[in-house]
């Protein structure tokens, strides 16, 4: 005999005893609830597949504990991993510079912002960036020559200070 109900009537009187059980098996309320939810999204996506069972609670269950068994090994492998490298040096302070320049860029046209990074950053010839995004090396030009101008309204430098070079 195949599940009768919808999803939502599933959902309504299998939610709470499935966070209790995985709760439970897990030692998280959080965890147990985010493996539950993620069960659900699964069976959403597959309810044609998952309705006809006897038990479609049973389904969610299988599923959510082998979330849950994913997690704690995903979790295992960080803290082993941590133990082996140690933890990470701490990234130093950015300076104001640094700051200024970022928000400056969040500013800019993404095209331009992109074509700035591309060239500047990675250190990616015009043509590079060109090939890279798909447009004309005049484009790219184009792009990096406004983008380094709004750079420099937006600083309060030179734009010179700014120019390729």
């Amino acid at each position: 005999m195949s599940y009768e109900g919808t999803l939502d009537d599933l959902y309504a009187a299998s939610y709470r005893r499935l966070v209790a059980q995985l709760h439970a098996v897990t030692g998280n309320r959080q965890e147990a609830e985010d493996v539950v939810q993620e069960a659900f999204m699964r069976a959403m996506s597959r309810w044609k597949d998952v309705r006809p069972y006897e038990s479609p609670e049973a389904w969610l269950r299988t599923v959510a504990l082998n979330l849950a068994r994913s997690r704690f090994r995903r979790t295992i492998r960080g803290a082993a991993a941590l133990v082996r490298h140690g933890v990470p040096h701490a990234e130093p302070e950015l300076s104001p510079d640094h700051v200024a320049l970022m928000t400056a860029m969040r500013g800019l046209p993404d095209a331009q912002r992109e074509a700035l990074v591309l060239h500047h950053f990675v250190g990616l010839s015009v043509d590079e960036v060109a090939r890279s995004v798909g447009a004309p090396s005049g484009t790219i030009k184009a792009r990096l020559s406004r983008g380094r101008a709004a750079l420099a309204g937006k600083l309060g430098v030179d734009e010179g200070v700014l120019a390729d070079g």
